[in-house]
């Protein structure tokens, strides 16, 4: 198994092929693959558009640093869409809980210009096969707000499930504190908010 998990230095991820969504008349390809080394350098691009596309939305999201989205890249635990020409179309991490029992997907996040070209789909789906990858035999789990990343949720295999069902790991819920619901999540002792929670199993897909 990888032993990404395991460094803070940057590594290679040989095991997930890099997607691709093929250039139009107007737009160029854009590659979906592991985040790598080099990537760093859109991480503050990165944590600013999750920021202004959540207050756009009206929703909630947990801050995030542009040193944690750094991390990730270096720990091999992210995956990024780039264009041909080098311009970051967009982005998302995995993070391991409770000794590698859980790996929460997180931060998906897609560059305006980019939208409606399927792009959070594939990343949806890259990261869910690094998931797998990297960590075979955990419950994969992720919280949001968005109808469009439930319906990309429940096509790979999740089903909704009760915030119990999820990791307990303190940590976790730590970072939903700079989210704008999480008065809401608090006055409910944590057993419920507006994220719906999502989970893979591996056990129930044995087979």
């Amino acid at each position: 198994m990888d032993t990404s998990s395991k460094t803070d230095g940057p590594v290679v991820i040989e095991t997930v092929t890099p997607a691709v969504i093929p250039a139009t008349l107007s737009q160029e390809a854009i590659v979906v693959r592991p985040a790598a080394a080099g990537d760093v350098q859109f991480a503050a691009a990165i944590t600013a558009e999750m920021e202004t596309s959540a207050k756009a939305r009206g929703t909630g999201i947990a801050r995030r640093s542009v040193a944690s989205i750094v991390q990730k890249i270096l720990q091999g635990k992210a995956v990024i869409a780039v264009t041909m020409n080098g311009i970051w179309a967009g982005f998302s991490y995995l993070e391991t809980w409770e000794q590698e029992q859980f790996v929460s997907n997180s931060g998906l996040i897609v560059a305006p210009a980019f939208r409606e070209r399927g792009v959070a789909a594939l990343i949806k789906q890259q990261i869910f096969r690094l998931s797998r990858v990297l960590y075979p035999a955990a419950k994969i789990f992720s919280i949001t707000t968005g109808l469009a990343v439930m319906k990309l949720n429940t096509r790979l295999g999740f089903e909704p499930v009760t915030y119990d069902m999820l990791t307990h790991d303190p940590a976790f819920w730590k970072g939903c504190s700079s989210c704008v619901n999480h008065g809401i999540l608090c006055s409910k002792d944590g057993k419920n908010c507006l994220c719906t929670a999502l989970l893979f199993d591996p056990a129930r897909h044995a087979g």
